[in-house]
């Protein structure tokens, strides 16, 4: 595996943070999927101070439910006890979902997936795509299960410079929450020099978070099936929230059948929070994305 490393010596963030009191943006489709993203928010709203935005997109006249907008955003204001507001527009949910996270200066967008993602539809409208292009981080949620707190994140290291980006932001839950971290390293057994790095990089990056007064251990797994070996390994250790990182850029393979990061959110019964690199850090390398 050839990577573009991070340097091992001296460990520093890159100090990408969730504002809060921000907002937190939600799609609504009135699936069970989509109202479940809404109880899910609930305490991350209160802890952020955030308010609540419910995004509803309509293709055809007839088909923007206000009313039901409107009882369910009542509804949510009353339950969660923060400001809440919906948005009725016209299009495509994968579409719109970017641009209004954009428009509206999202925090983060916490979308309920109710299919699975094939390859057919990663080069289309699809939650592959619309990931991708926000601007904000995104928390996709799969699993039926409903939780009203989060006591154990993991955090799966590769080393691509981009990966130190999410470290913060799992921080910043932690001390939300009162969770614990767990590193996770997959390497390749073919890859010796790979493996030795990642070891000492993982530990660094454990010293660190200890040093933010949260408790954290670390892992690391040999494998060549890396989105499947996380998901496994998070279901093994009861993980309530998995962070992951987006790649900057897509190899031809990859544009057409996908990452391990977007592997990852495709399989996992578990809450995902995906962070897309920032803009003016972002550079080409080759790790897988996570």
């Amino acid at each position: 595996m050839s990577v573009e490393t991070v340097n091992c010596q001296n460990y520093k963030p890159r100090y990408m943070k969730l504002q809060e009191r921000g907002t937190l943006l939600i799609p609504i489709d009135f699936t069970e999927q989509s109202l479940l993203a809404i109880k899910q928010a609930y305490n991350l709203a209160k802890y952020t101070h955030s308010k609540i935005v419910l995004l509803h997109t309509y293709e055809k006249v007839g088909e923007e439910m206000y009313d039901e907008l409107k009882a369910l955003t009542k509804q949510t204001e009353s339950e969660s006890g923060v400001p809440t507001e919906f948005m009725n527009v016209k299009g495509n949910i994968y579409e719109e979902v970017p641009k209004v996270a954009e428009e509206i200066n999202a925090t983060l967008a916490i979308v309920g997936l109710e299919s699975h993602m094939s390859a057919k539809n990663i080069v289309g409208a699809s939650a592959s795509k619309m990931i991708r292009e926000c601007v904000c981080p995104v928390i996709s949620i799969r699993g039926k299960d409903h939780k009203d707190g989060c006591e154990n994140i993991l955090l799966p290291l590769d080393l691509s410079r981009e990966s130190r980006e999410k470290v913060d932001v799992a921080v910043q839950f932690a001390h939300y929450f009162g969770a614990s971290i767990r590193i996770l390293g997959v390497f390749s057994l073919s890859d010796a020099a790979y493996e030795n790095q990642l070891l000492a990089y993982s530990h660094q990056v454990k010293q660190y978070i200890k040093g933010k007064g949260i408790s954290c251990s670390n892992k690391s797994l040999a494998s060549d099936h890396v989105a499947d070996t996380i998901v496994e390994y998070a279901n093994k250790i009861e993980s309530d929230l998995i962070v992951i990182m987006n790649k900057p850029t897509l190899s031809i393979k990859e544009f057409f059948s996908g990452t391990e990061a977007q592997r990852v959110v495709d399989i996992s019964n578990l809450p995902v929070m995906t962070i897309n690199p920032s803009k003016k850090e972002s550079m080409t390398h080759f790790g897988t994305g996570l």
